[in-house]
């Protein structure tokens, strides 16, 4: 019989109580992956769009049968490398992100170039904060070539994603605008943010002009795309999970009507990118911002948290409570 580990998992869609702490084989990694003993995940909304059944068929798609496992981001260490592997010791400190779900449990089996070294003195449940930063080097460095000099706005500065987007706007010598909830914009301003305002008392058109919009929210796409300047470039890294189809269309039809085109990808780290947050940890351009640390035994708690909204950076599973 295979060895049992804990894994978050659930049975059928519906409110946190749904996801809880099971047990499920560990992983066999084969010869070509690196088993990776889990210290901690973090709660990404995507999950809690495929829990909660908001997404549908395309949750079903996306996350398997039941019971279904979530966990994107992983800080761990490594507990045995695949015959084939190379470059990866045992006793190794990674962190990383998988392709599809199942990293909020004891072990993952991951491919070698989904991984990278965690950076040196970082405790893995502020590490794990760190690798969805993956998806704001590759919005701003590489979509959205952000110059210095230019006006960046950032939606949602405050989430798991936006504080990267702070961060790293300021680093890459952007003028950032954020915008959180009033109670967060001392933390914006903390973080970098040259301007914070209140998302929920600020139109959009008080804001002036942009020459790159990231926004992590993905609701009103339109109205924060009348924001940009002639050459400006917008990066949507989420859409709007009430109307998925409407919010995905729109970024599809920004391509053909308009030169004002809604940039949008899925994050699909590789190790290079992996290592450049890294570097980026290290050289202090990037810290962790933690909101809650919550048990494996209440990931229920962690998903209500961040359901809940108004979390300040990540929300965090410790997998060995």
């Amino acid at each position: 019989m295979a060895q049992e580990m804990r894994a978050a998992l659930f049975d059928r869609v519906g409110p946190p109580e749904v996801i809880y702490e099971g047990r499920r084989p560990v992983p066999d990694p084969g010869d070509d992956k690196v088993l990776v003993r889990v210290l901690a995940s973090s709660v990404n909304g995507g999950e809690l769009s495929g829990r909660s059944g908001d997404l549908g068929l395309l949750g079903s798609l996306v996350m398997g049968p039941f019971p279904r496992a979530v966990g994107l981001d992983f800080a761990g260490e490594v507990a045995s490398v695949g015959a084939d592997v190379r470059g990866v010791a045992v006793g190794e400190r990674v962190w990383g992100l998988i392709r599809g779900f199942g990293a909020m449990a004891e072990y993952v089996a991951v491919p070698p170039d989904r991984m990278a070294r965690m950076p040196e003195g970082m405790e893995p449940v502020a590490a794990v904060t760190i690798p969805v930063a993956t998806t704001v080097v590759t919005a701003l460095r590489d979509k959205a070539r952000l110059r210095p000099g230019e006006r960046l706005l950032v939606r949602g500065a405050t989430g798991g994603v936006g504080v990267g987007g702070v961060q790293l706007g300021r680093a890459y010598g952007a003028h950032v605008t954020a915008l959180a909830r009033a109670e967060h914009l001392d933390l914006a301003r903390d973080l970098g943010a040259h301007e914070a305002f209140d998302y929920r008392t600020t139109a959009p058109a008080g804001l002036g002009r942009f020459d790159v919009v990231l926004d992590t929210v993905g609701t009103d796409l339109r109205a924060y795309r009348r924001l940009l300047a002639p050459g400006g470039r917008m990066v949507a890294v989420s859409f709007d999970t009430a109307r998925p189809l409407r919010s995905v269309g729109y970024i599809l039809g920004s391509a053909v009507f308009g030169r004002r085109r809604v940039r949008f990808f899925s994050g699909n780290p590789r190790r290079d990118l992996l290592e450049e947050v890294a570097r980026l940890a290290e050289a202090g351009d990037l810290r962790p911002v933690v909101d809650r640390v919550f048990p494996l035994s209440d990931v229920a708690g962690a998903h209500r948290a961040l359901e809940a909204g108004g979390v300040r950076g990540k929300v965090v599973v410790d997998v060995t409570a």
